[in-house]
């Protein structure tokens, strides 16, 4: 296991140009299922920030020449230094989000192969020789890094969202500031360590985090600082739109992958067994913290009483009522879930799954919610949960399954399930979401499809040759014959 400190006692530095800065300035983390102090954390201000942006623009010159075979190699070491350190990446995920070991093994060899998915990918930019209209004319288009990336990356899947706000970046030749959530900084210190390892130039990712009360006004100099020349952020929508104007006021290009509200549709010919488990494990897997999440499940009405008890069946399997409660982020989290829930049940829902007046053993768990007779009346129809809460609703024809699982502001992920592709196929096409999965459950990603959303779920993509394009421009360059 790697030396980065093992007490509470230890602060957790800023990474700016190959330098451990702790500030004055620290803020506590917290393990969310003890409610324990883990370690400190400096916290960057205004000046840190733009220390760091500075780094990364002194050193984009000869990062953007370094020769794409040398890139590749840093990707591929990086990616056999998070297999070698596993356990105690883990380690680090569960004591500050309160990740189940399935989420972190996910989170592990997702950052491994997409590491390595990145490696094969960089020798693969290309650029055009395009015909002139003119006969002495010639023409060639090249593909140019921005510069300066900023990557701002959320709590959840530190290392998989952590590693894909900047690796598509570098692989194109730009340099990165990462801006860490504060609620996972051991895990983004993390990815520092391993990319410098893995032999990444001093100053080419440079890694910060910021107290709650500062992230507003730092993000802001970032995003407005002049070396900085595109933003990627994947969070809440309500943040991910204010970045987005502020990025716009200043005419910088963004990747936006925020949040969701994902739906099921289960169709008359489905397989209920496969149904109910997949969307069992969509909406609670991870307490349901996860942007692509099984939010609201379609059924037909000719099978939903049987769907329904196939839906309890596999939710009290895999998540069994007798274990634990799942640990989410926050008391605030279990707070909206909960608020969510008695709404819906004051104004006529039920529930399928679950006790509201059952207390949990910490202000952090909590347990799966299904509810029943959800109307469009109730806040939970439409507003992300982002926690252990699925909505069950009914429909009697194809076209109105489509009118409900469009009748929302988001549009990152959906699921089909029916036992005729082209039925599948006709449906998917009709769902407006980035993603659709026949047979499989909403929550899916993988580094070789484009990821994004539409709609209120944001603009750009992750993700394969779609990721790296994100982060390069094309430039044109003509002569005359």
């Amino acid at each position: 296991m790697a030396e980065i400190g093992q007490n509470a006692g230890y602060t957790i530095p800023l990474q700016i140009n190959g330098q451990e800065i702790k500030t004055k300035t620290t803020f506590k983390v917290v393990n969310p299922g003890t409610d324990t102090v883990l370690w400190n954390c400096s916290s960057a201000s205004k000046s840190d920030a733009l220390q760091a942006a500075e780094g990364a623009q002194l050193e984009f010159a000869a990062w953007s020449k370094v020769k794409a075979a040398t890139r590749r190699d840093i990707f591929l070491r990086a990616a056999d230094i998070v297999a070698s350190r596993a356990d105690e990446l883990i380690e680090y995920l569960r004591l500050e989000t309160g990740a189940a070991e399935p989420w972190a093994a996910f989170n592990i060899n997702g950052s491994i192969e997409q590491l390595r998915d990145v490696a094969g990918r960089v020798m693969n930019v290309v650029g055009q020789v395009p015909l002139c209209d003119k006969e002495d004319r010639s023409a060639m288009v090249l593909k140019e890094p921005y510069g300066v990336v900023l990557g701002i990356a959320p709590w959840n899947a530190p290392y998989l969202l952590g590693f894909r706000a900047i690796i598509y970046a570098l692989a194109a030749g730009n340099t990165t500031v990462l801006k860490g959530s504060e609620l996972a900084p051991r895990c983004f210190q993390a990815i520092g360590s391993i990319l410098r390892e893995a032999g990444l130039p001093d100053g080419v990712l440079n890694i910060i985090t910021v107290r709650p009360e500062d992230a507003a006004e730092v993000t802001k100099s970032l995003i407005e600082n002049a070396a900085i020349k595109k933003i990627n952020f994947t969070g809440s929508t309500a943040v991910g739109s204010i970045i987005a104007s502020i990025a716009g006021k200043n005419l910088k290009p963004t990747l936006m992958e925020l949040g969701g509200k994902a739906s099921a549709v289960v169709l008359e010919d489905a397989d209920i067994e496969l149904a109910a488990n997949e969307c069992a494990l969509g909406a609670f897997y991870h307490s349901g913290q996860i942007c692509m999440a099984t939010e609201r499940i379609l059924v037909h009405s000719s099978i939903s009483k049987q769907f329904a008890e196939a839906l309890r069946s596999a939710t009290t399997n895999i998540f069994p009522p007798t274990a634990p409660a799942s640990i989410m982020i926050s008391p605030a989290s279990v707070i909206k879930n909960r608020i969510l829930i008695t709404q819906a049940l004051s104004q006529g829902a039920s529930l399928l799954v679950g006790d509201i007046n059952v207390p949990e053993e910490s202000d952090t768990r909590m347990k799966p919610f299904i509810l029943e007779n959800v109307t469009p009346k109730m806040d939970i129809y439409r507003e992300e949960s982002f926690g252990p809460t699925v909505s069950l609703l009914t429909f009697d024809t194809e076209e109105e399954a489509i009118d409900i699982a469009n009748d929302t502001e988001y549009g990152l992920s959906a699921s089909v399930f029916t036992t005729d592709l082209a039925t599948g196929f006709r449906v998917a096409k009709r769902i407006e979401s980035g993603a659709v999965h026949i047979n499989l459950m909403t929550v899916h990603d993988d580094v070789n499809l484009p990821h994004g959303g539409v709609k209120r779920s944001g603009f750009g993509r992750f993700n394969g040759n779609f990721g790296v394009e994100e982060f390069l421009r094309p430039k044109t360059i003509t002569w005359a014959d």
